[in-house]
């Protein structure tokens, strides 16, 4: 009987670690865990004030961050690499179908034109997807990815999120409704 048990783990584990190892089923699992992300307190939002810095457009025409000061802002730092960034695109991708006339969606990547562009026809999806042109404010950098912030009209970081999310979900559309409606 024990050994029959502990056989009935190893089997289990070996199976884990296959599903880990094989990427979509890992993004599966990844998206299935991804929570919607927190609302940062009023008294503790940064505020960005440097707006003097640009990304090159890979699909769409490059822009200067002064052109978004006074807009609520979902910028996204991703790769088609990264399993965790490839995991919450669908729920992005949803999110920016509804309310991309309404938020600027900036998506920013250092991978090249054709890389993004090919896995964007594969999966159906059609973000504003930049490049770096210049450093951008220290408040905006970040060391590992996804990383995404929410800014609102007002330059204050609402929401600064590492890791997969649930972009989709009530709490974040109800933050995104606030803050298109506070002119």
């Amino acid at each position: 009987m024990k050994l029959k048990k502990k056989s009935i783990y190893n089997i289990f584990f070996i199976i884990l670690i296959a599903l880990l190892l094989y990427p979509p089923a890992k993004e599966r699992m990844i998206r299935f865990v991804a929570f919607s992300p927190t609302v940062i307190e009023k008294t503790d939002r940064q505020i960005l004030i440097d707006y003097e810095w640009s990304l090159q457009g890979l699909n769409k025409a490059s822009i200067n961050g002064n052109e978004l000061r006074g807009n609520v802002v979902f910028l996204n730092f991703w790769a088609t690499w990264c399993p965790p960034c490839r995991a919450e695109l669908p729920s992005i991708q949803k999110l920016y179908n509804d309310y991309r006339d309404k938020v600027n969606f900036v998506f920013v990547t250092n991978e090249k034109r054709e890389v993004v562009h090919q896995y964007y026809k594969e999966k159906g999806y059609q973000l504003p997807t930049y490049n770096f042109a210049s450093k951008l404010p220290s408040l905006l950098e970040t060391t590992s990815i996804p990383q995404t912030f929410i800014i609102n009209r007002e330059g204050e970081i609402v929401v600064s999120k590492n890791g997969a999310a649930d972009w989709n979900s009530k709490k974040i559309r109800k933050l995104l409704n606030e803050l298109v409606s506070q002119k």
